[in-house]
């Protein structure tokens, strides 16, 4: 097999060149500002491209984001109804991209389970490869990434209102007599603020066995190590589907399952370790 080419200067300065590909028929233009913030943080997005037909009046919510997000369309006609083309150019593109040497990795943007093959191609090539789709997304997909995301935590990070410097007076109203309640009749409990705050449940058997495997002889373990070792297991573990931003964050908050211990590294550098309760 002929190996691609090296042609990136080696820089540890440097951070990842990512290639960002779009699967227009199974994205939303919703998220796209809270993706490419994501992506910021693995690396550099060098080329960003999106494909799709954009003569179908569907694709008129992209037509306005591509712009204000520098975007490049792929245009791709649909040549036989019921058939899907874009895929094909997609997988295409990133081939050819592959083949260059210049990227490090490549952000894959779709639910659709048919870039399962090209995930594990590009991972054999030594690309990182991640994954953004939404909670539909085949487990095969998901697994095939390095790192893979859910798409409804950006949109529910990008939907969160900012926090009133001051909250405005309430406005008195007339008390209104209080409606007798049947006998029996229990009192009604607070709904959620917002949909985007139901979390799933923390998987405690994952994360312990993460715990064991990078602990000491005491039980401690580097956090760093644990989010590591969680990410190779569960590509789409990720600590907002549990409510929390970072995983120290999410230990802290069961006390009752684990002990979280700040230690200060090399040069004061705060170094947080966990063990199981």
């Amino acid at each position: 097999m002929k190996s691609r080419p090296s042609v990136r200067p080696e820089s540890e300065d440097e951070q990842p060149r990512l290639a960002v590909l779009i699967d227009a028929d199974n994205a939303q233009p919703a998220v796209i500002e809270g993706l490419l913030a994501e992506v910021a943080k693995y690396g550099v997005a060098s080329v960003k491209r999106i494909y799709g037909d954009f003569t179908s009046t569907r694709m008129t919510q992209w037509k306005q984001a591509l712009l204000k997000h520098s975007i490049n369309p792929v245009q791709q006609f649909a040549y036989t109804s019921g058939k899907n083309a874009t895929d094909s150019s997609l997988i295409i593109d990133a081939m050819d991209l592959m083949y260059t040497g210049r990227f490090d990795g490549v952000c894959l943007v779709s639910s659709d389970s048919d870039f399962t093959r090209l995930a594990q191609r590009l991972r054999e090539e030594g690309l990182t490869v991640y994954g953004f789709g939404e909670r539909k997304t085949p487990d095969a997909f998901v697994q095939a990434c390095d790192k893979f995301i859910y798409v409804e935590v950006l949109r529910s990070e990008a939907a969160a209102p900012a926090t009133p410097t001051s909250p405005p007076k309430p406005v008195k109203k007339a008390a209104r007599p209080a409606a007798k309640k049947p006998a029996g009749q229990a009192e009604p409990t607070a709904a959620p603020a917002a949909e985007s705050g139901r979390h799933e449940s923390l998987p405690l058997k994952l994360i312990r066995q993460a715990i064991e495997e990078a602990s000491d002889d005491q039980g401690w373990a580097f956090l760093g190590s644990v989010g590591s070792y969680l990410s190779k297991v569960r590509p789409d573990f990720d600590t907002r589907l549990y409510g929390h931003k970072k995983l120290s964050d999410l230990m802290k908050a069961h006390p009752r399952h684990f002990t979280v211990e700040e230690r200060a590294g090399e040069g004061g550098a705060k170094r947080f370790y966990v063990r199981a309760a």
